[in-house]
Formats: structure tokens, sequence, C-alpha cells
């Protein structure tokens, strides 16, 4: 997996759903398990605990990895039928929201991870991974080195975002990455995670928002203040242009034009 550049995350992902799958058989059965047999373990697996969508398709994509590495076997001949799709809107932030869990947050460092999030809407993965090389100061960017695909991009440095970004390296004076934890190391991701979870109690917004949440705020907020769809897939790091039209979906710029049929009774 390291030779086929997969991420950390889904190397992690892929061999403790391996090893799992592995310790369910004896080591003569593996190689000659039927496509048949591999779907009842999966199904029984997914329903027996509830399993997500996302779940039940990294499994798959798991498995077949193996058997393709280990034995040669092509996808085609363990063809598991795929579950049915989602159609789920994000969850989304008001402006009014993304200002008061700002606000609510006293310490400057956590106050510019959330600020910065939602201004370029760069994943949690994605943030805590920036070093103080990848601002570019005079051209106002942010590079984002390696995101979702081991792909490189760059999102806008706002002039607010900006201000804030100097307001906070110039206290903090970080060395290496833009938001360092403990030791040497970048910031975590669980401790991002906290930062949101506190503000929103703090702030009284009941919503089930998580840190992704703001990532889908800023595309939307973006696209109803009129920047064009194919900019915020850039921006995004959207591979498909059909991933980015879900904001279309949730974005109030056309559907709070529309006139309910109720405001024109007379009563």
């Amino acid at each position: 997996m390291v030779l086929r550049n997969y991420s950390d995350h889904t190397i992690k992902a892929y061999s403790s759903l391996i090893s799992r799958f592995l310790r369910q058989w004896d080591n003569e059965q593996i190689e000659n398990l039927s496509t048949n047999q591999i779907n009842d373990y999966i199904y029984e697996l997914v329903t027996d605990n509830n399993y997500s969508r996302s779940f039940q398709n990294q499994m798959i994509n798991a498995i077949k990895l193996y058997y393709r590495v280990m034995y040669g076997r092509l996808s085609e001949d363990l063809e598991a039928p795929r579950p049915k799709k989602e159609r789920k809107l994000p969850i989304v932030l008001s402006r009014e929201e993304i200002n008061s869990i700002i606000n609510v947050i006293s310490n400057k460092k956590q106050r510019v991870i959330i600020m910065l999030i939602y201004a370029t809407g760069v994943r949690l993965g994605e943030v805590i991974q920036i070093k103080l090389g990848d601002i570019d100061i005079d051209r106002k960017l942010i590079f984002i080195r390696g995101g979702k695909g081991k792909k490189d991009r760059i999102v806008p440095l706002s002039d607010k975002l900006y201000q804030n970004l100097r307001g906070y390296i110039s206290m903090y004076k970080p060395e290496e990455y833009l938001f360092e934890g403990n030791g040497d190391s970048h910031y975590s991701a669980r401790s991002v995670q906290q930062i949101l979870k506190r503000a929103l109690i703090k702030a009284g917004i009941k919503k089930n928002a998580s840190v992704h949440s703001l990532r889908h705020s800023c595309a939307t907020h973006m696209l109803e203040s009129g920047t064009d769809l194919r900019l915020v897939q850039e921006i995004l790091g959207h591979t498909s242009i059909k991933t980015t039209e879900i904001y279309t979906h949730i974005s109030t710029r056309n559907i709070l034009n529309v006139q309910s049929p109720l405001d024109s009774l007379d009563f």
C-alpha cells in the first residue's frame, strides 16, 4: 500500500479491516474462499453491527486489494454488491453561527485554526499539516500539500485571515508546522475536534456539526456569494464537479426567492 501511494489513514484502515477478515478463517481456507462466502461475511458483519455504507465500501475495497496482491485474483472475480448510495445533505452552519463560534473561542491559536478551516474550506487532516513555508504572503495563497488523493492545490488567503494569522504567528512563533502540538509534531486532529465541540456548546448551537461542517459551510457560503462552481471545486480539491454540485442543493441563493403558495392567500 505504501508503494501504491496510499495515505497513512487508508493504510491504517485497510490493515485493520484485513486483519479482522483474516481472523475469521483458517490459513488453508483463505486462498480459496468463494465470492459468496466473502459476501456472507461482509453482510453478517455489517448487519450485526449496523455499520455505515462507507464502512461497507471500505471493507469491500480492502478485501479486494488483499486478494489481488496476495493471490492475483481479479476484482471481477470478487464482485461484492455495493450498498445503495445515500443522498444526505451536509450540515451547514449559517454565517451568524460561524460568527458566534469564532467569538466564543478566547484562545488565539484555537480561534485561528477554526477561522482558517472556514475561510479556506480545507479538510481537518490538511489544516494540521500546513507548514510555515506553505504560506505565500505576497501572493496571498496557502499551499495544501498532499491533500486527498495525494494532490496539491492552492487556496486563497483572505485579508481578515491574513491579519489574524500574522498576529497568531507573532504570539506563538511556530517553527515548522503552522499549528504545532506537543513536542516537534503538529496539532492533533482530536484537539481541533474538541475545540469546535466546546465552541458549539458555548455558542448554544444545537446542530450536529463537525469540523467538516466548516468546510461545507465555506463552500455553501461561497456559492451564495456568487463564486463560480468550478472555482469552488478547485478550492475544495474535488476531483469531480459532481461532488461540488451537492452544495447547490443547500445554497439559499435561489430557493429563498421562491414564493410560497401560502403567501398568495388572503386570510
